[in-house]
């Protein structure tokens, strides 16, 4: 991998091995070996929330639907269970379904928001294979030497939107070390 310098093209070089088997981040999330290693998901540069918002709410009309059925059914053949119950389900799905909505919406709204924050540092990041550590060449925008799940976690919390890092994500319990931004 070769970076332009001022004297010509420089090779990249990983500082914490010293390795020069290195990629861009977006080239190593994406290219050979990145579903092997895992790197597509630990090296994402924020959520990923297209449509979420409109499939939770088909989800929750058509459980509101079976709700209201089963409460009709109740009515129908004089059964109190089945239209307490009913009526019950209907209600917490259709009042349940707008809460989910409305987080989603305010999700994608952070993700979108904190987007360009979040390339800021991602773009400029390299990968190094031999040792599998993330870093950027010369320091900037941050310094050091990273794994992915602390990357992850600095880009995410710098975007704005690491809250939204799921449970069992290693990048959730991740320690960013002090002084890695300027």
């Amino acid at each position: 991998m070769e970076s332009k310098g001022a004297g010509g093209p420089a090779a990249v070089v990983c500082p914490g091995c010293g390795g020069s088997e290195v990629r861009t981040v977006e080239q190593a999330s994406t290219g050979k070996g990145a579903l092997r290693d895992g790197l597509i998901g630990r090296l994402e540069p924020g959520p990923n929330k297209t449509g979420d918002g409109c499939m939770h709410f088909v989800e929750g009309m058509v459980l509101t639907g079976l709700g209201v059925g089963l409460a009709y059914m109740g009515v129908d053949q004089d059964k109190p269970l089945y239209t307490i119950g009913g009526v019950a389900l209907a209600l917490i799905c259709f009042f349940g379904t707008f809460v989910v909505v409305r987080d989603d919406r305010r999700e994608s709204a952070a993700a979108a928001d904190g987007a360009e924050r979040a390339e800021r540092l991602w773009n400029p990041a390299y990968y190094c294979s031999a040792c599998t550590s993330v870093f950027c060449p010369g320091g900037t925008p941050w310094r050091g030497v990273l794994t992915p799940e602390q990357f992850k976690k600095l880009v995410w919390t710098e975007g704005g939107y690491a809250d939204q890092l799921e449970p069992g994500d290693k990048a959730k319990d991740a320690e960013i070390p002090h002084g890695v931004l300027p």
